[in-house]
């Protein structure tokens, strides 16, 4: 990658540097740091980061070959398993990049936003892995369904503040932590969790994830003799996709799917101001969000719309800008699939090939189960995180719903326990995983 790009803040018509006045110091430190150690790896960063990445992380993760579903869709098949990787989800590749630069800018405090609470609990873990001070800001409807991981971040040393504003979910998270790094910015870095927010964050976000399609691609070509016909990511923000689409992006002969979430209607109800999806790149329009100007879910006057899925980390009104860019050169192909999909593909992995995907992750296989005589003869399929965190979502959700291939869950009325309850306190068990923010 071109050292120039440190300083074009640009994808196309995309991107952008849209911040107050009192970011602008801390931006542009931000983006000589970025250019000095992610791009020309001063000090040898990069070098300590790929070898924290392997000890602490645990990468390369696998490629997998998925039997019961290749034989069921005849199609070959194969998960680049990032549901292995340290904190059971793609996160930590971004959140340990960061909280190491942050160390190398002479910082002294990290603070970052979370939606389903991945990124969140990422960022706990890498702070706690270089002694760094950590405060994470959460929407407090985000909170309540994502109590295992919140759990996870008090556990890692991490304070957790909830936001009570809006609808208390991701949007709301990352305009509280703006808030903070505007009042703080000489001392502490602001971990953002995605490809979003002003320039530099998208293209250096993408770097520390883009390891995840440089295994890929490599580990493909050494088990198939070639690349895939297709590579298939979930699409919140856009961190897992575009780390997973990266190093095939200029493979033009491999068809990019990003998936997003279709929720319960891609209609939009402008009187309420309610999106009932979160298909950004599907049915979004141009505006600025967060500091960039990227595709929104927004009506008519222009004001944000509040987005859904059943999925906490799709649950998010914008995309990152170089996807949107993407999907406008007709390089990244935008689908979405709805929350009943996503969840029977849940299910479906589950039982199919013995991994519990997070439902973010779900969304991908939900396109893959609908879509599976379009996408090639080989297909790559990124698993972005595992679904511990989701199981009392899906539990509930899924008995809203006649499900043919969801289990019996009698069990839970006759003894009235959700199976991730503690026998006394009711304090959440270990869980983490995810694709979404």
């Amino acid at each position: 990658m071109s050292t120039d790009d440190a300083h074009d803040p640009k994808f196309g018509e995309y991107g952008g540097q849209y911040v107050p006045e009192a970011l602008m110091p801390a931006i542009e430190e931000l983006t000589d740091a970025y250019q000095r150690y992610v791009l020309e790896n001063e000090d040898g960063f990069m070098d300590e980061f790929r070898e924290r990445l392997a000890d602490f992380g645990g990468r390369p993760t696998p490629l997998q070959y998925a039997d019961q579903l290749s034989a069921r869709y005849d199609t070959d098949v194969y998960l680049k398993r990032e549901d292995l990787l340290h904190g059971g989800a793609h996160k930590l590749n971004n959140a340990l990049g960061q909280v190491l630069l942050a160390k190398y800018m002479g910082k002294e405090r990290i603070i970052a936003e979370t939606g389903a609470g991945q990124h969140g609990t990422a960022t706990a873990m890498a702070a706690a892995h270089l002694d760094m001070p950590c405060e994470i800001y959460m929407g407090e409807t985000d909170i309540a369904r994502q109590r295992p991981n919140v759990f996870r971040m008090r556990i890692n040393g991490s304070e957790v503040n909830p936001v009570t504003v809006g609808r208390g979910t991701l949007k709301e998270a990352i305009s509280e932590t703006m808030r903070d790094w505007a009042t703080t910015v000489e001392n502490t870095h602001y971990v953002i969790g995605s490809i979003v927010g002003p320039h530099p964050f998208p293209k250096m976000v993408r770097d520390f994830q883009a390891v995840i399609s440089e295994e890929a691609r490599e580990q493909a070509i050494e088990k198939t003799g070639g690349l895939p016909d297709s590579v298939l990511a979930c699409a919140g923000g856009g961190s897992n996709t575009m780390g997973t689409f990266a190093h095939f992006v200029d493979d033009t002969d491999v068809d990019l799917y990003a998936v997003e979430a279709g929720g319960s209607s891609l209609q939009v109800d402008e009187e309420e101001g309610v999106a009932p999806n979160s298909a950004t790149l599907s049915t979004g329009d141009e505006g600025v969000l967060h500091g960039a100007r990227t595709k929104l879910l927004q009506d008519s006057d222009g004001q944000i719309m509040e987005s859904h899925s059943v999925s906490a980390g799709l649950d998010y009104a914008g995309v990152g800008p170089e996807l949107a860019h993407l999907v406008d050169e007709d390089r990244v192909i935008p689908v979405n699939v709805d929350d009943d999909i996503a969840l029977e593909a849940f299910h479906r992995l589950s039982q199919d090939e013995g991994i519990i995907p997070a439902l973010e992750t779900a969304h991908a296989f939900g396109y893959l189960e609908e879509h599976h005589d379009e996408v090639g003869d080989t297909v790559v399929v990124n698993v972005s995180g595992r679904g511990d965190k989701d199981l009392e979502t899906v539990i509930e959700e899924t008995s809203k719903r006649d499900l043919d291939i969801a289990p019996d869950m009698s069990i839970f009325d006759s003894v009235g326990r959700s199976p991730t309850s503690q026998s006394s306190g009711d304090e959440p068990r270990d869980s983490v995983g995810g694709g979404g923010l």
